[in-house]
């Protein structure tokens, strides 16, 4: 609802007051720190309260997210709406209110006193989401989604340069003059770079050597359709968040629609591939199973890996002609925790990131500040990496601390890490378990 509530501030700056009231699912999020790191991350302007024990969602009965209350001058609810919704519907309904209670006296524009933006982190990168380190190359590429750009560089960090303007915006042709909008999820083929570009809700495609951006999916308008397919210029897509690459086929982690999407790259065709919208976890055929904010794509081949993150799990999906979605971990919407162990015994908290190789699936387990391993063949989930407690620290093992590490890439026996809060990207050695801060500047 970010959006639609920036829309709104913009059209009625002096009318409306918006108060942010974060009542949190996970744990992890009941953390101040947490908080302000999402304001940061985010661009938030307005107030916003930390509701951690739920006491506010308690006193407004508030049962889903996101809710608006609608409250009027002199401290009423006068109405609720529960779920998304468009800016232009909430513009309408404010209008109205504001109309109705000017004609009152009662609308007071005097500015509120001591709101201060939050200064932009500072270094290299600031909150990146996803990382793809390619070892035939050379190549590493960073999504540093708070600078809306992307860094490209060598797997040591050396030679690195940008593509994107570092303006949050929406716009193609050449590289220093590109916008993007919080990218994230990355493919790589060849020198043809693919970009989840999430804020915009488009997918785009990077020509490495010519260092020039184009837009192949989606409109730049926020999707609501969960069945439509067509050419993919045409479609609205709705919070792309990872992708990979497959016998010709684009597949994107639908965040914002808990769905599977499928572009055919060289036809332009883009349809839903698996989930059916539902947001839950159910293991069905492809168009009848339930995802939940699917964030994280691997593939080995032979499966699809999700890191399906509202339901802390982690999903197989199959690949033509297969019709199939598989849990691995993970039991249920709420459902969550910090426990290793085999099958449903195990508890994640929110992943947002997965990699394979050599058989074992490396998680993201990015609420608890975790790298975990998982055998997908046994189920067994172990941590690996990390305390449990956000820090930032290198090490090894469990010595290692990270702080909501976002995206996974391996190339050869190294695994790399957007420590997304820690505005790093961590490297771990997939022997040792060493990690070490990749040095990056541009």
């Amino acid at each position: 609802m970010l959006p639609q509530l920036r829309e709104l501030e913009r059209r009625f700056p002096d009318e409306l007051v918006v108060i942010g009231v974060h009542s949190p699912k996970f744990p992890a999020e009941r953390r101040s720190e947490s908080l302000r790191a999402a304001i940061q991350r985010y661009h938030v302007h307005h107030p916003v309260v930390n509701d951690a024990n739920l006491e506010v969602w308690t006193r407004y009965a508030v049962r889903a997210w996101p809710t608006l209350m609608f409250v009027d001058p002199e401290g009423r609810v006068i109405g609720r709406h529960e779920g998304e919704a468009s800016a232009e519907d909430l513009a309408r309904v404010v209008r109205e209110l504001v109309d109705q209670y000017d004609a009152q006296g009662l609308i007071d524009r005097s500015p509120i006193p001591g709101l201060q933006p939050m200064a932009p982190p500072e270094g290299t990168l600031a909150f990146p989401g996803k990382v793809l380190a390619d070892a035939a190359t050379d190549r590493l590429i960073v999504a540093d989604s708070g600078h809306h750009r992307l860094i490209v560089a060598r797997l040591d960090g050396s030679g690195a340069w940008v593509i994107g303007s570092g303006e949050a915006g929406l716009r193609d042709g050449p590289g220093a003059i590109a916008a993007f909008h919080d990218p994230q999820g990355l493919a790589l083929d060849g020198d043809t770079l693919y970009v989840a570009d999430t804020r915009n809700h488009v997918v785009r495609r990077v020509d490495l050597a010519a260092r020039t951006v184009e837009t192949i999916a989606g409109t730049g308008h926020l999707g609501w359709s969960y069945a439509r397919a067509g050419a993919a210029r045409a479609i609205d897509l709705r919070s792309p968040w990872d992708l990979v690459l497959h016998d010709g086929v684009l597949y994107i982690a639908m965040a914002g629609m808990h769905q599977i999407w499928a572009l055919d790259l060289d036809e332009g065709e883009l349809r839903p591939y698996a989930g059916s919208g539902r947001e839950s976890i159910r293991d069905h055929t492809l168009q009848r199973a339930w995802l939940a904010q699917p964030s994280g794509l691997a593939t080995d081949g032979r499966l699809l890996y999700v890191a399906d993150s509202e339901t802390s799990a982690v999903r197989t999906v199959t690949f033509p002609p297969g019709d199939e979605v598989r849990t691995l971990v993970g039991t249920g919407l709420f459902d969550f925790g910090d426990v290793d162990g085999i099958g449903d015994q195990v508890r994640l908290q929110h992943p947002l990131a997965v990699a394979c190789g050599d058989g074992v699936l490396y998680v993201a387990d990015s609420y608890n500040h975790k790298i975990k391993r998982l055998d997908p063949a046994t189920r067994r989930c172990e941590t690996w990496l990390g305390s449990g407690e956000p820090g930032d620290a290198d090490g090894t093992g469990t010595a290692a601390r990270f702080h909501e590490p976002g995206g996974l890439s391996l190339a050869g026996s190294r695994l790399y890490i957007a420590d997304t809060n820690n505005h790093a990207i961590r490297v771990a050695d997939t022997t040792t378990g060493a990690v070490t801060t990749l040095p990056l500047t541009v």
